[in-house]
């Protein structure tokens, strides 16, 4: 077990700083094997597909400026956090220890509780989202009611071969599979936009209607979900792990910013794309989970429904990486023999699995563990944080009015976004409320 800092606050080790011994060594990724990384790490298929049913709920205007503002900020708050990969003269290999580092204790604590908020989260509405493309294929399959299977056994089966993946050590022995997955991502768009395209022709625009639904309070806490929706759809709240876990080769500050900026040339071609065509397609019925709006062709809704199941495999791993390593950490402690520490490895895994795929059973709301992972995981770590790392890292000019351009778009991203996260959170918790009161636990979705 690691000691405590002095002054009352977080660990003074880390699985991460146990890894630069590692980095030192000579990193082997390249800065595609970081594009890959983050692009499967934010470009989900969940992360798409609850984006046209977001814009609806704000509509047009409103819809289309929070999607490219969100756009922006991520992308400048992901290049900020890889600046700092040797600030102060030390590697961070951990968001936690970065933190540390910058705001002292309260940093360490205040990112792993979001962290691990972030991952579960998005662990709990991406297995949800697998196990509805697993059953929409098997429905195109198997049409009869009788003995058909239902969400939940989906979920059980992809919780049981996360829990193979979860045995390979770390995110470098996961690259070739998140290589696979980032191809998955492009084909789960492409295929996507071009049925929603398709099914929008068919359509006829009469009947399509772009009016916000439902009396005055349900539009404002659907747009209070919209909001927390486009923070969980650009969540990337593991960068440093990336730059350490898949061991960037130097220089790893301009290898990442090339990953970065080659990850979010996809994300932002794609998400826009089927954000803005998904709601012209659907208008106001569009649903929260895009491909169940999708109508025909057949072959090609079950293309992108296999695609989003290849993605997430990939995508999951990544984010429960985090809590296996607080495990990790005190496995590796106690210097167990390697045979012991495969043995603890399956038995915290098997525990981590067992309790996220009870969670999506029992409750599978997808747009609701989206918005509220949104709204209470990333938007502290992908938007406020950032900002507040460059307020306090930069080396502002002499220059008085150079210090305000500074200062001034960083303080309002801080403040702006410390507001919708608490706006978007309440919207969440209150579709929660909503959906249990309608469904009984266990709901075949």
């Amino acid at each position: 077990m690691s000691s405590p800092a002095k002054g009352g606050g977080a660990p003074e080790e880390d699985l991460g700083a146990r890894g630069e011994g590692v980095v030192e060594q000579g990193g082997r990724g390249t800065w595609r094997d970081a594009a890959f990384h983050v692009a499967t790490t934010i470009a989900t298929p969940a992360a798409y597909a609850p984006l046209p049913f977001a814009v609806a709920s704000l509509g047009w205007p409103l819809g289309v400026c929070s999607l490219v503002i969100g756009t922006l900020v991520t992308w400048c708050s992901s290049l900020v956090v890889a600046s700092l990969w040797q600030w102060n003269g030390e590697k961070h290999t951990s968001y936690r220890l970065l933190a540390k580092s910058i705001f002292g204790p309260w940093g360490y604590w205040y990112v792993s509780l979001f962290q691990q908020v972030a991952s579960v989260g998005n662990n709990i509405a991406i297995q949800i989202a697998a196990g509805s493309s697993l059953k929409a294929v098997y429905k195109h399959y198997y049409t009869a009611d009788d003995g058909a299977m239902t969400l939940q056994q989906f979920i059980l089966l992809f919780g049981a071969f996360e829990l193979l993946l979860s045995q390979l050590p770390d995110i470098h022995s996961l690259r070739w599979v998140n290589a696979i997955c980032t191809a998955s991502t492009i084909g789960f768009a492409g295929t996507t936009i071009g049925v929603t395209i398709y099914d929008g022709y068919r359509i006829d625009r009469k009947e399509v209607s772009y009016h916000l639904q439902g009396n005055t309070a349900t539009k404002i806490c659907r747009a209070f979900n919209a909001l927390g929706t486009i923070a969980f759809s650009f969540g990337d709240a593991m960068l440093p792990e990336i730059q350490m876990r898949s061991s960037v080769r130097e220089p790893v500050r301009s290898n990442m910013y090339k990953g970065v900026s080659a990850a979010y040339t996809i994300i932002v071609v794609s998400y826009w794309t089927l954000a803005f065509s998904g709601y012209w397609a659907f208008g106001s019925q569009v649903q929260p989970y895009i491909l169940s709006s999708l109508t025909a062709p057949r072959w090609a809704i079950v293309m992108a429904n296999l695609f989003a199941v290849i993605q997430i495999a990939g995508c999951f791993q990544i984010y429960c990486r985090p809590t296996f390593a607080h495990f990790e950490e005190r496995v590796q402690a106690k210097n167990r023999s390697c045979r012991s520490s495969c043995l603890w490895r399956l038995m915290y895994t098997s525990a981590y699995m067992a309790a996220i795929t009870l969670v999506c059973a029992a409750m599978p709301f997808f747009g609701d563990f989206v918005s509220i992972c949104g709204a209470v995981g990333f938007t502290p770590l992908d938007f406020v944080l950032p900002a507040l790392a460059l307020l306090k890292t930069s080396k502002l000019p002499g220059n008085l009015g150079l210090q305000y351009a500074v200062k001034v778009p960083s303080s309002t991203v801080a403040v702006l976004f410390s507001i919708i996260g608490a706006l978007a959170c309440i919207g969440a918790i209150r579709s929660i409320a909503l959906d249990v009161k309608t469904y009984k636990f266990f709901h075949d979705m």
